[in-house]
């Protein structure tokens, strides 16, 4: 029996969930080509620099209401992930910075949620949680 990854039949998934199954798709072929991660001291310096640069086009995005930007950011936080290679925990020396990495993996969905606040994935915690950890992830990047 084959496997199979999502579901088929009367299950309708949304443009931006068949973009994150995708993108999380190629993740997986991509983990097996992956490079050595950098130094983990740096990553909240370059968590920050991401989302410093992702923040203000998803909020174009959503001032303009183009879902399309979402695919390209899911396929930007999945390079991003995998150039970390936190994703899989494959790099478990990021286990110090969960703030940062929650933020970068919550950032398009915060994003959406604005476009769709009643989609399933848009529980009421989610936006606050997100702006705690980026401005966590700031503080700890300034530090360093």
């Amino acid at each position: 029996m084959p496997h199979r990854l999502l579901p088929t039949g009367p299950v309708f998934l949304s443009p931006f969930r068949r973009a994150c199954a995708g993108a999380w798709l190629a993740l997986g072929a991509a983990t097996a080509l992956a490079q050595p991660q950098p130094d983990p001291a740096g990553f909240p310096l370059d968590a920050v620099g991401y989302l410093n640069e992702e923040l203000p086009r998803m909020d174009a995005a959503v001032a303009t209401k183009d879902r399309s930007f979402f695919f390209g950011a899911m396929t930007r936080t999945v390079q991003f992930s995998e150039r970390w290679g936190f994703k899989a925990k494959a790099n478990p020396d990021l286990a110090a910075y969960p703030m940062c990495t929650a933020a970068v993996m919550d950032y398009a969905v915060v994003g959406m949620c604005k476009l769709t606040p009643a989609a399933d994935a848009c529980e009421p915690g989610l936006a606050p949680r997100f702006d705690a950890n980026l401005k966590r992830c700031r503080e700890l990047a300034a530090q360093k």
